[in-house]
C-alpha cells in the first residue's frame, strides 16, 4: 500500500502533519477530513519533494517563553485529543506535541510524562505528579477516559470547557480594562493638579497678603499633605495591601472575604453568578465525561476556587450521599437561584443533567456579558462626571481668592 506524507490544519489552526498508508490521495483527503482536519498538502512517497518533506516532519520548533500559559494548556489538551483521535498512540502523540509547544515548561512537563509513562504509569498518574500543570479536573477526566476507553472523546470536551472558559474569561477582562484605563487617568489628573498647579497658586496668593476662602484652605492644606507626607501614604498603602493580603490567604480571612464580596449591593449577585457558571461548567464537563456524580462533586468541591461554594457543595454531597436527589440539598442551600435548582430536577427527572448544567452555564454566561456591558456603560458618564466635579472643585477653589483679589482692588 502506498504512502503519502500530508500537511493538515486543526480547529484552532494548528499544524499536523504526518505520514499514511492509503490506497489513493482522495482516501487519504477523505481520512483527514472525517478528523475535522483542513487538508493544507499532500505529497506521495515516490514524489521528489517526499525526502524533503519526511525532514520537515522531524523538525522542532524552538520555544519562546518559559512559563505555562492558560493557551498553551489548551492548545496542548487540543492537539492531545486530536492526535488520539486520529489512531496516533499516546506515547508517539506526546512525542509530537513536545516538538512544537511554545512552552519551555511545558515541554519538560511533556517529556517526563513520557519518561513515566514509558516506565508503566498511566497518563493520569504522571499527570498527576505536576498538580501545578494538571489541575484534578484534568487528572480525574484522564482516567475517566482511560477507565472507559474515550479518553479521546473525553481530552476533546475537556479542550472544549478550556476553550469556552478563556475566551469567558478574556471577555471579562477585555471589559474591565476600560474602566480601569479610566480610572487611572482620571485619578492622575487630580493628582497633577493637586501637586503642581495648587502649590503654584498658593505662592502667588502669599505675596497678596489676604486671608484665603475656606474651599481654597482646604485644598492647600490636602495639597501640603499629599506632598510632604506622599511616602508616609504610600508605606501606609503597601504595607495595608500586604497585610490584607496575608490575611485572605488564610481559611478564615478568605472566607469572610468571599462572604463580604456576596454581600456587596449589586456587585454580590455578580460575583454569585461567576462561582455558579463555573461551577455549572465544570460539572457538565465531568458528568458528560462519564465521572459519577459524587465524584465530580469531590472534583469540584477542590477546583471551584471558592471556599463558601465548596462548603455548600461539601454539604450537598454529604446529602447526595445519603440518598437524597441534587436538586433538594441544592436547594436547602439557599445559594442557588430557584431557576437554577428547578432545571437540576427536571434534569435528574428526565436524565439529561449534563445537558441542564450546559443551559445553566450558557445563562450564567449571558447574564457576566450583559453585566459587564451595562456597567462599562453606566460607569464611563459616572466616572467623567466625578473626575470633571472634583476638577471643578480644584479650579474654583483656586479662583476664589483671584475674584476676592479683584473686588479688593
Amino acid at each position: 500500500m502506498p504512502k503519502f506524507f500530508y500537511i493538515a490544519r486543526n480547529k484552532l489552526g494548528g499544524k499536523i502533519s504526518g505520514v499514511e498508508d492509503v490506497n489513493s490521495q482522495d482516501e487519504l483527503v477523505s481520512r483527514l477530513q472525517s478528523r475535522d482536519l483542513v487538508v493544507v498538502d499532500i505529497i506521495p512517497e515516490q514524489h521528489e519533494d517526499a525526502a524533503k518533506f519526511k525532514g520537515g516532519l522531524n523538525l522542532k520548533f524552538k520555544p519562546k517563553h518559559g512559563h505555562i500559559s492558560k493557551d498553551d494548556m489548551v492548545l496542548f489538551c487540543r492537539q492531545l485529543a486530536t492526535l488520539l483521535s486520529a489512531g496516533v498512540t499516546i506515547l508517539k502523540s506526546l512525542d509530537i506535541i513536545s516538538k512544537q509547544v511554545a512552552s519551555r515548561r511545558l515541554k519538560d512537563v511533556i517529556k517526563d510524562l513520557e519518561k513515566n509513562m514509558e516506565a508503566g504509569l498511566s497518563l493520569h498518574e504522571t499527570m498527576a505528579k505536576h498538580p501545578r500543570v494538571f489541575s484534578n479536573l484534568w487528572v480525574n477526566l484522564v482516567e475517566s477516559g482511560e477507565a472507559s476507553g474515550n479518553l479521546a472523546v473525553v481530552l476533546t470536551r475537556l479542550a472544549s470547557y478550556f476553550e469556552r472558559n478563556t475566551a469567558f474569561t478574556r471577555k471579562i477582562i477585555s471589559a474591565i480594562i476600560y474602566p480601569a484605563i479610566l480610572f487611572c487617568a482620571g485619578m492622575g489628573a487630580l493628582l497633577f493638579m493637586t501637586l503642581s498647579i495648587v502649590p503654584t497658586f498658593t505662592e502667588l496668593f502669599k505675596s497678596f497678603n489676604i486671608e484665603l476662602p475656606f474651599l481654597t484652605r482646604m485644598l492647600v492644606v490636602v495639597s501640603v499633605v499629599i506632598k510632604q507626607y506622599s511616602l508616609v501614604v504610600l508605606g501606609v498603602g503597601i504595607l495595608s495591601v500586604y497585610l490584607f493580603k496575608k490575611y485572605i490567604r488564610t481559611k478564615y480571612g478568605r472566607k469572610k472575604f468571599e462572604m463580604f464580596l456576596l454581600k456587596l449591593p449589586v456587585f454580590g449577585e455578580f460575583f454569585r453568578a461567576l462561582i455558579v457558571e463555573r461551577f455549572s461548567s465544570e460539572i457538565c464537563t465531568l458528568i458528560e465525561s462519564g465521572v459519577p456524580i459524587l465524584y465530580s462533586m469531590e472534583i469540584v468541591e477542590h477546583s471551584v476556587d471558592n471556599l463558601v461554594m465548596a462548603d455548600e457543595i461539601r454539604k450537598i454531597k454529604e446529602s447526595v450521599r445519603d440518598g437524597k436527589s441534587l436538586g433538594e440539598p441544592m436547594e436547602e442551600s439557599g445559594f442557588f437561584e430557584p431557576m437554577v435548582v428547578q432545571m437540576v430536577m427536571i434534569g435528574e427527572e428526565i436524565g439529561e443533567l449534563p445537558q441542564m448544567f450546559k443551559k445553566i452555564n450558557d445563562f450564567y454566561q449571558e447574564y457576566v456579558d450583559v453585566f459587564l456591558v451595562r456597567f462599562t456603560t453606566i460607569f464611563e458618564p459616572f466616572m467623567l462626571l466625578f473626575i470633571g466635579g472634583l476638577i471643578a472643585v480644584i479650579v474654583i477653589g483656586m479662583f476664589l481668592p483671584v475674584f476676592k483679589i479683584a473686588s479688593i482692588g
